[in-house]
């Protein structure tokens, strides 16, 4: 396997636009090699497999939409109450919706994991991790609500990010006067999230 980092990094980030845009049956080491401008045959000397290079993408991307450390530290200068869980979750919206395609990359992972075993096991463990890592975050936090609001929040969020960011016209409208995604934020932690401490 090729050693060279800078060229793995820029391959697993080519992954991830044919992945967003061509789904996982377009996301061959030549569609790669295209996608990053470098020779026919390059990926394959980087990845052992089209599972090794997928499980990659699935690191690189929680990398990539992952909390930027300087918003977190400053969020969490603020009262620990409902509007600050609201303010995460407008920051979560906020790095998905500006990371579209890594995003859109997430999506096709996870239907790409129910076809294939090995990749259901090792992205179920992921994804369990974060929700995991919220859970643990939230309660040392010491942000409102339990376990259930976060594992609500997880849900809720996840089904407005896969509406807004893959048929936005979906939502326009349903709820009057409602804005979307944001307004939409807003209804979610009202309705999940305890208005106390």
């Amino acid at each position: 396997m090729a050693g060279n980092p800078e060229r793995r990094a820029a391959l697993v980030d080519a992954g991830v636009e044919v992945l967003a845009r061509e789904g996982a049956r377009g996301l061959t080491f030549r569609a790669v090699d295209a996608e990053a401008g470098v020779p026919v045959g390059t990926a394959s000397n980087y990845f052992t497999s089209r599972d090794d290079l997928l499980r990659q993408i699935d690191t690189r991307l929680h990398v990539r939409l992952a909390p930027n450390p300087e918003v977190l530290a400053e969020l969490m200068t603020r009262p620990k109450d409902r509007s600050l869980v609201a303010a995460f979750m407008h920051d979560l919206m906020a790095r998905a919706t500006g990371d579209r395609t890594g995003y859109l990359a997430l999506l096709e992972l996870r239907l790409e994991a129910t076809r294939r075993p090995e990749l259901r096991a090792s992205y179920t463990k992921s994804v369990r991790a974060d929700l995991e890592e919220g859970i643990r975050f939230h309660r040392e936090a010491g942000l409102p609500g339990g376990d259930e609001t976060v594992t609500v929040l997880y849900l809720a969020v996840l089904g407005l990010l896969l509406e807004h960011l893959t048929l936005p016209g979906v939502l326009e409208g349903v709820l009057p006067g409602v804005g979307v995604p944001d307004g939409l934020v807003e209804r979610i932690v009202e309705t999940t999230v305890p208005g106390g401490r």
